[in-house]
């Protein structure tokens, strides 16, 4: 059996990638309420994962923080749970895949509604690939 862990490799950080995820033509995005992902295939980086996550959750829907990570911690723990679709499909490749999760609405959702919209939103993008 295998644990299902978020390793600090597969976040998002480096704001090179970042910025390549956001930037340029190459981005696609899917949404379903609440939840917008937005992905793009790369080439692979040394000591990277080969699909690398980030969250955010806008200030202008929540201005308290502890609203704010309640949210990103239930959008991580979903992913968390899901990923093996995209990871199934993406180890066929030789590409890299990043994922931006963007929080659209201004009031709190059970976690089994967001369970729900990562796992919709992650079939979709592994169809896609």
């Amino acid at each position: 059996m295998t644990t299902i862990t978020l390793r600090k490799a597969e976040r998002l950080n480096s704001k090179k990638a970042i910025d390549t995820l956001f930037t340029g033509g190459g981005s696609s995005s899917m949404s379903a309420f609440p939840i917008r992902v937005v992905y793009r295939l790369v080439e692979p980086q040394p000591n990277a994962a080969q699909i690398q996550m980030l969250v955010s959750v806008p200030k202008k829907h929540f201005k308290r923080a502890v609203k704010r990570n309640r949210v990103k911690r239930q959008i991580r723990e979903a992913y968390r749970k899901h990923k093996y679709v995209l990871w199934d499909k993406a180890s066929e490749g030789d590409k890299a895949l990043l994922l931006s999760f963007i929080w659209l609405d201004d009031n709190l959702h059970d976690s089994v509604d967001i369970d729900s919209c990562v796992a919709r939103l992650l079939t979709r993008i592994a169809e896609k690939l």
